[in-house]
C-alpha cells in the first residue's frame, strides 16, 4: 500500500481519536480493488451514438470534465438508434453487471490485501442502481464459492454517499471481531438506471454516471497492516434538500428515473464546512493538518463547490478529478477509486491524516477521518 510496515507507529493524537470514535479496536484499510464494465465511450462518441443534436444537451456532455465512461448501452434498434429499455430489462442488466463487476473488484481487493476468499468473514455490499432479493452479497457469495457461513449485509438505495455509510458499519463489525477480515463492496451498474427521453433532466444524468465496482478490505487488531486506520466519522443530512437528489418512479415512462436539482452542487458546497468542522471537533486538528483529501467524484460543479468552500487546492482533489475524467461519477464506489490511486501513488507517510468525503441523496454529506 506504499507504506513501510515497520514505520507504522501509533501517534498520541490518533490514540485520543480512537477513544472519540468509540472503537475499542482500530480498523485499518488492508487492501483495495476496482473493476468496470466492458466498454468505454468518450462523451463525443456518446452524443453520436445517442443521436443527440440539441446544443444545450450537447454542451452538458462536452463541459462535464469527463473524457470517458464505462457503460453498457441499450442494443441497437432495427432503425439503428438506441431506445430506453423496459424496467425489467434494466433490472436484469443491473444483476448481471453488479455481480460480474463486484466479483472482479472483490478478488482484486483480496489480492491487494494478500488474502484469499477463504479469509473473508464479513461482506457488506452497496448498490443503488437496482434492487435484488436475495441481495448482492448472497449472489456474490454463491458466484465465487465463498464460505456460506460468511456474515453479510446489504445497503441498498442510499445513493452516492453510501460507501462511507457502509464503511462505518463494517468498521464497527471489525472492531467487534479483531483479526477477522471484512470487505465493503460498492457495485453500481449505472447503465441500468438510464432513460433516453430527450429531456434536460435525463440528459444531466446521462452525461455523468458510469459503471464501476470498488472493494475495500478492513481489519482491526493487527498493527502489521500498513494501510490507514479509521479514526472518526461525521454525517449530515440537509433535510431542506431531501428531494434534490432522488431516484423514484416515473409514471410517464413506467420506470425508475433519477433526478438531480441544478442547485445541488451549491447546496452541498455550502454545507461541507459544517461537516468537516464536526469531524475535526475535539481532535486538536485543523483543516490544514489534513494531507490527503478523497472526495466523491460527483461532478465538476460539485467538486468545484467543495474546493471553494473548504479552501482546497486542485492538487488536493487530483485523484477525485482524475477519476471523474476517466470514469465519470461511479456513485457509491467513486471515493474508493480515488483511494486506490492515492495508494498506488505511494505519497502517504506514517502520521499523515486524510479525509474521505461522499455526498448523495438526502441530501447527505458523509465524512471519515483516517491516519496512516
Amino acid at each position: 500500500m506504499g507504506v513501510d510496515v515497520s514505520m507504522t507507529v501509533s501517534a498520541a493524537p490518533a490514540e485520543d481519536l480512537s477513544v472519540l470514535s468509540g472503537l475499542t479496536e482500530i480498523t485499518r484499510f488492508a487492501g483495495v480493488g476496482t473493476a468496470v464494465s466492458d466498454t468505454s465511450y468518450s462523451q463525443p462518441e456518446l452524443l453520436e451514438i445517442l443521436d443527440i443534436e440539441d446544443p444545450k444537451i450537447r454542451s452538458v456532455f462536452l463541459n462535464s470534465a469527463i473524457d470517458r465512461r464505462f457503460l453498457t448501452l441499450p442494443p441497437e434498434s432495427p432503425g439503428g438508434g438506441r431506445v430506453s429499455e423496459p424496467q425489467g430489462d434494466l433490472l436484469d442488466k443491473h444483476k448481471k453487471l453488479a455481480v460480474d463487476m463486484g466479483c472482479r473488484a472483490l478478488e482484486a481487493c483480496l489480492k491487494s490485501a494478500g488474502a484469499t476468499l477463504s479469509d473473508l468473514r464479513h461482506l457488506c455490499c452497496v448498490t443503488s442502481t437496482g434492487f435484488l432479493t436475495p441481495g448482492l452479497s448472497a449472489l456474490i457469495i454463491r458466484e465465487l464459492g465463498i464460505d456460506p457461513h460468511c456474515s453479510r449485509s446489504d445497503i441498498v438505495g442510499m445513493g452516492c454517499n453510501a460507501g462511507l455509510n457502509a464503511l462505518n458499519v463494517v468498521a464497527g463489525w471489525s472492531a467487534a471481531h479483531p483479526g477477522e477480515l471484512g470487505v465493503v463492496l460498492c457495485s453500481e451498474a449505472c447503465s441500468a438506471a438510464y432513460a433516453l427521453d430527450g429531456t434536460m433532466r435525463t440528459a444531466v444524468v446521462n452525461s455523468l454516471f458510469g459503471d464501476g465496482s470498488a472493494a475495500l478490505a478492513v481489519i482491526s487488531g493487527d498493527r502489521r497492516v500498513p494501510g490507514p486506520r479509521v479514526l472518526k466519522f461525521a454525517s449530515y443530512i440537509i433535510t431542506d434538500a431531501v428531494d434534490a437528489m432522488r431516484y423514484d418512479w416515473d409514471r410517464d415512462q413506467d420506470r425508475f428515473s433519477f433526478f438531480l436539482d441544478p442547485q445541488i452542487p451549491y447546496v452541498v458546497g455550502a454545507h461541507a464546512e459544517i461537516v468537516i468542522n464536526r469531524l475535526l471537533s475535539g481532535t486538536g486538528l485543523r483543516r490544514s493538518d489534513i494531507g490527503h483529501w478523497l472526495v466523491h467524484s460527483g461532478g465538476k460543479k460539485v467538486v468545484d463547490a467543495v474546493v471553494v468552500n473548504l479552501g482546497l487546492s486542485r492538487h488536493d482533489v487530483r485523484h477525485t478529478t482524475g477519476v471523474l475524467r476517466d470514469y465519470g461519477n461511479l456513485s457509491s464506489g467513486s471515493f474508493l477509486f480515488s483511494y486506490e490511486r492515492l495508494a498506488e501513488e505511494g505519497v502517504a507517510r506514517p502520521g499523515d491524516y486524510g479525509v474521505l468525503m461522499t455526498m448523495g441523496p438526502g441530501s447527505t454529506i458523509e465524512m471519515a477521518l483516517i491516519q496512516w
